[in-house]
């Protein structure tokens, strides 16, 4: 069969990778794609945000299954413009996306559902005042975020009152993040370590099937220090996710949500990322998200034994889920990112030593944010530029093979976390 992948990232790249190396599939086209995806897929111009002129691509190339990579154009109803013209796509209607479109609607949903989450509240514009009264019910630990979406960066999370604050009347002014913030989700902070468990569904509440566990790190800086970003890097797999957690975790929140979805007469498709504390009571629901997460798909996908291409048609069409099966190799993603990310990255720099990396055969490289310049050269085209994903027998090895790539990557201001999946590694 035909494939289309829509989206230009490194999560794209990632998934263009797995398609392209599936018995099922024929052809990839990608669009808008990037420079690395070139290599792999045939790109097509295309406005993701626009759901009739992805619709309109996949008529164009005759596309057997459409794979669409963002939450924007999820949420924007693109699965809906492509299976409305009798083309599979793998992902959720936009009735679905509603769970990343709107953090308010997923947290009530959450609530009637009875799965464990963080106490919260709402509260839009001219409630400012009284989202200023719920922050001092909370003990000491603060998320604000913007029920729109928002890359990714629209959280906040401080254990100061004041910076708190801050935010809230930078958020519900439009100051911040313009509509996507005008109505804010306050939560109380949970401890613990984060886990992102993705979960292939085909519209069967009781048949969804969980991907192997990856850990991500959101912070820019080591120690989970500094402003929120779209994520700086990933592993797989996680040692402290064994069955036992993925059976709690599934049985206590994932098949409820996919219930009460079901509920709203939602036919939930594609792949549910459930993004979770380990707190002392227990996995609490921090929020979900409605695509492979990036840069967890860059540490999963590769880890994946199944044919890609099958799995995503089996969901897209609401067939039975094969049985997923998962290397037991181990893959460490290290994201490289342009200077001044994520406030104002700066862009437009050649990157140097990308062709060694790229020849490794214990390294994949997956682009992130990048353009050809006119005279062939790769250079930097957004905040995440790179994810440098190493294989390993352990997570050890892949570390050391990711860090050792990165190290030979290279443009003015280049940024990235030196601790990425270091406490693993000393596990």
């Amino acid at each position: 069969m035909k494939a289309l992948v829509i989206g230009g990232g490194g999560r794209e790249h990632a998934l263009v990778w797995g398609l392209a190396r599936s018995a099922s599939v024929t052809e990839v086209f990608a669009a808008p794609g990037n420079p690395g995806i070139e290599s792999l897929a045939r790109c097509v111009p295309v406005d993701v945000k626009d759901p009739d002129a992805i619709a309109g691509v996949a008529d164009a190339v005759d596309a057997d299954l459409v794979v669409v990579g963002p939450e924007e154009p999820l949420v924007r109803g693109a699965v809906d413009a492509v299976t409305a013209r009798g083309r599979l796509a793998f992902g959720p209607s936009a009735s679905g996306a509603q769970l990343e479109g709107s953090k308010r609607w997923m947290k009530e949903l959450l609530a009637g559902a009875g799965v464990p989450t963080a106490a919260h509240a709402s509260f839009g514009v001219g409630n400012e005042d009284a989202a200023l009264a719920f922050l001092e019910t909370l003990d000491r630990l603060y998320v604000i975020k913007t029920d729109g979406l928002a890359a990714g960066k629209g959280v906040v999370v401080t254990e100061s009152i004041d910076e708190a604050a801050d935010a809230v009347r930078a958020y519900l002014s439009g100051e911040a993040f313009g509509d996507a913030g005008r109505t804010v989700v306050i939560e109380e902070g949970l401890r613990g370590p984060e886990l992102s468990l993705l979960v292939v569904c085909n519209g069967d509440a009781d048949a969804a099937v969980p991907l192997a566990p990856a850990q991500d790190f959101k912070r820019i800086g080591d120690g989970d220090t500094g402003p929120n970003t779209g994520g700086m890097g990933a592993y797989s797999p996680v040692p402290a996710a064994g069955p036992h957690l993925i059976e709690q975790v599934m049985a206590t929140s994932v098949l409820p949500t996919l219930h009460a979805l079901e509920r709203e007469g939602v036919s939930y498709r594609g792949v549910l990322y459930a993004g979770l504390m380990l707190t002392p009571d227990g996995p609490k629901v921090i929020e979900y998200n409605v695509r492979f997460g990036d840069p967890e798909c860059e540490v999963i996908i590769p880890r994946l034994s199944n044919d890609l291409g099958e799995l995503c048609r089996a969901s897209a069409s609401g067939d039975p889920l094969p049985a997923i099966g998962f290397s037991d190799e181990a893959r460490v993603t290290v994201v490289l990112a342009s200077e001044h990310y994520p406030a104002t990255p700066r862009t437009g720099d050649v990157i140097s030593g990308l062709d060694a990396a790229e020849r490794r055969d214990d390294v994949l490289v997956f682009h992130a944010g990048t353009a050809r310049a006119p005279d062939g050269s790769i250079v930097t085209a957004g905040g995440r530029v790179l994810a440098v994903t190493g294989t390993g027998a352990t997570i050890d090895h892949a570390r050391a093979a990711a860090y050792d790539a990165a190290a030979g990557i290279s443009w003015p201001g280049m940024q990235y976390r030196s601790d990425i999946a270091r406490d693993a590694a000393a596990g």
